[in-house]
C-alpha cells in the first residue's frame, strides 16, 4: 500500500508538470471531429504516456532508496 501512495504522489507531480497530455486529450475529443487537429491526440498520448512512465521509474527509484536505507536506520538505532 505504501508503493501505491508514493505511487500517486509522484504521478500527480508528473501531471501537474506535463499537463499539456491531457490538456491536448481534452480539447481533441471537446472540440467537433476536425482532421487539423488529429496531431494532439497523439501528441496527448505521447506525452500523458511519458508522464506515467517517468512516474512509474521514480516510484521504483524511491522504493529501492527507502529499502536501502531501512537497515542503515535500523543500525544507526542499535
Amino acid at each position: 500500500m505504501e508503493t501505491f501512495l508514493v505511487y500517486l504522489k509522484v504521478q500527480a507531480m508528473c501531471l501537474v508538470f506535463g499537463i499539456v497530455g491531457p490538456i491536448f486529450l481534452v480539447v481533441y475529443f471537446a472540440a467537433q471531429p476536425d482532421p487539423t487537429i488529429r496531431w494532439m491526440y497523439y501528441w496527448g498520448l505521447v506525452i500523458t504516456a511519458i508522464d506515467v512512465l517517468i512516474a512509474l521509474g521514480l516510484t521504483d527509484q524511491t522504493m529501492r532508496a527507502k529499502q536501502v536505507a531501512r537497515p542503515q536506520d535500523e543500525a544507526r538505532r542499535s
